[in-house]
């Protein structure tokens, strides 16, 4: 019996645990006065973060941002690529943001009747766009050891939405990294020979497109052929066409590629 007992005691205490919660970043509520909303950042800070007062960090700004979205995978990858023994990406920042009604900040107003009746919130990317670069940028700036490396993720509508920024406010952001893009949204707009860009500064755009259909690829390669040929000395320009993935499994696979191209240290 004693023998039994201690043999009972042991287990019991081999079986003695504790826990906390595993976190990997932090979230912020912004009261947006352009958008008339609360709005929420998720927000992924490098381990070493804070130990140098000085030192400054890229920042990569993520659409489609939500937790139950692509922020955790996305830093996940940037993670990885920030290994010793991959030396694939620098020390990031992620800043995801959270939708509210992607369909309405994604989209800027169209002509095309069927457009509006499938989206019917949709329009509002100009709003949207005033929010990334007066709220959720300056409050970045304002808040964090930031330099002036800002990279956009889009995919989709989010793609959609890095097209027009790259074509009406590109010094928005240094890096663009636009995967399926809904080109064919307002009959193909933006990708008019009259819309064109004037660069400051130098721009790296990365686009990929997997196999999706021809209407998705034929817009991507439509963007591709514009870029091409923008004339600009400015812009490196990356271009992918992944037949081995579609529209619901391309981003992943895509922004890997993306900080393999122009990350890579």
């Amino acid at each position: 019996m004693s023998s039994s007992c201690n043999q009972t005691r042991t287990i019991s205490e081999a079986t003695k645990h504790s826990k906390q919660d595993f976190v990997i970043g932090e979230t912020v509520t912004l009261q947006s006065s352009i958008l008339k909303e609360e709005r929420i950042l998720n927000i992924y800070l490098p381990p070493e973060y804070g130990l140098d007062p000085m030192k400054k960090y890229s920042v990569i700004y993520l659409l489609d941002g939500s937790h139950d979205e692509d922020f955790i995978h996305i830093v996940g990858l940037a993670q990885f690529a920030n290994f010793p023994w991959v030396k694939m990406l620098e020390p990031t920042i992620i800043v995801g943001i959270a939708n509210v009604d992607r369909k309405r900040d994604f989209t800027y107003p169209s002509q095309n009747t069927q457009d509006n009746e499938e989206l019917p919130t949709s329009g509002g990317s100009n709003h949207f766009i005033d929010y990334i670069e007066q709220e959720v940028q300056s409050y970045i700036s304002t808040n964090y050891q930031v330099n002036n490396n800002r990279t956009i993720i889009g995919q989709s509508l989010g793609g959609l939405l890095a097209t027009e920024i790259l074509y009406t406010r590109p010094n928005l952001f240094t890096n663009y990294i636009i995967v399926s893009p809904s080109l064919w949204w307002d009959d193909r707009s933006l990708l008019n020979d009259e819309l064109t860009a004037t660069f400051d500064e130098k721009k790296t755009v990365y686009l990929a497109v997997g196999k999706e259909g021809e209407i998705m690829e034929s817009v991507a390669k439509q963007l591709n052929e514009k870029l091409m040929n923008t004339g600009e000395e400015d812009i490196r320009f990356y271009f992918d066409y992944m037949e081995e993935v579609d529209h619901s499994n391309i981003l992943h696979l895509a922004v890997y590629k993306a900080f393999e191209r122009f990350y890579s240290c």
